[in-house]
């Protein structure tokens, strides 16, 4: 049994309002990943602390940043389980975890940040990692 709704929705609210584009079945993902070309952000959401108090946060603060992903979208672990696995199908090489944060250009992934990461830091250490792929790997840097 999933989590109750009434404690998930305002943290699925919480990405949504920040132009999050919500992933919710396994169909929902490939459409997003397969033969994706650009930059695309997926954040594997949490019930968890760190999730509320650091990468949401953190990514929110990240995409204040004039350099960030053309696409951002989202799966909630323990919520949309299938999509959830769908998504780490792209990255299986890697344990899961939760919260997640991977950034994808044309179709590979070029940066994760696990949840040890994550922990113990705090939003804007969150965001900086976030920022600094960003400005790695996302094309609409200045030249």
């Amino acid at each position: 049994m999933g989590y109750p709704t009434e404690l998930t929705d305002p943290m699925r609210l919480e990405l949504v309002r920040m132009g999050v584009t919500e992933l919710r079945t396994p169909d929902d993902v490939d459409r997003e990943l397969q033969d994706q070309t650009g930059t695309t952000l997926v954040f594997v959401n949490s019930v968890c602390g760190c999730a509320a108090g650091m990468a949401r946060p953190g990514l929110a603060l990240s995409l204040t940043n004039d350099v960030r992903p053309d696409k951002v979208v989202t799966v909630f672990a323990g919520v949309d389980k299938e999509a959830t696995a769908q998504v780490r199908s792209y990255f299986s090489e890697y344990p899961p975890s939760s919260p997640q944060v991977a950034l994808f250009k044309d179709g590979q992934m070029v940066h994760l940040v696990q949840r040890h990461q994550i922990e113990g830091t705090s939003a804007p250490e969150v965001a900086s990692k976030l920022v600094t792929a960003y400005e790695e790997h996302c094309a609409n840097k200045a030249v």
